[in-house]
């Protein structure tokens, strides 16, 4: 069993998209429940994700939204000691705020594999997170 974040985008591939990328978090979901994998996200990854359904006024997918997220992951919340590793994450100018907090999120809570489609963070080296890959070059 391992711990793995999922950053947001993987979430839109998977609520939003009928495409190759959809197909593939569909797989990688549906991998992580056989092997017993813990699924983790952000509080800012909720509320990212309730962005455009609530831009279109659609209160409804947002609920829906909220509800599958709260039901397959553990929604980490961007408190003290997430804090401190975005401080520590920070230091490195070329990891934008946003990505530091998701990064801070997860290594505050130890985790094993970090899943992105951002493919300069799958270079990045953060205490806290084992590894940190693309979507495109995740194997479990």
């Amino acid at each position: 069993m391992s711990r793995i974040f999922w950053d947001t985008n993987l979430f839109i591939y998977l609520f939003e998209g009928a495409d190759e990328e959809a197909e593939r978090v569909a797989a990688l979901r549906r991998r992580m429940i056989e092997r017993r994998d813990q699924l983790l996200t952000s509080t800012l990854t909720l509320g990212e994700l309730l962005v455009k359904p609530l831009d279109a006024g659609r209160r409804d997918l947002a609920r829906r939204y909220t509800q599958a997220i709260e039901t397959a992951a553990a929604i980490l919340p961007f408190d003290r000691a997430a804090a401190r590793a975005f401080a520590e994450i920070r230091r490195d100018r070329s990891i934008r705020p946003p990505d530091a907090i998701q990064l801070a999120c997860a290594a505050a809570v130890g985790t094993d594999l970090f899943l992105t489609n951002d493919r300069r963070l799958a270079r990045k080296h953060i205490q806290g997170i084992q590894f940190i890959q693309s979507l495109n070059e995740a194997v479990i």
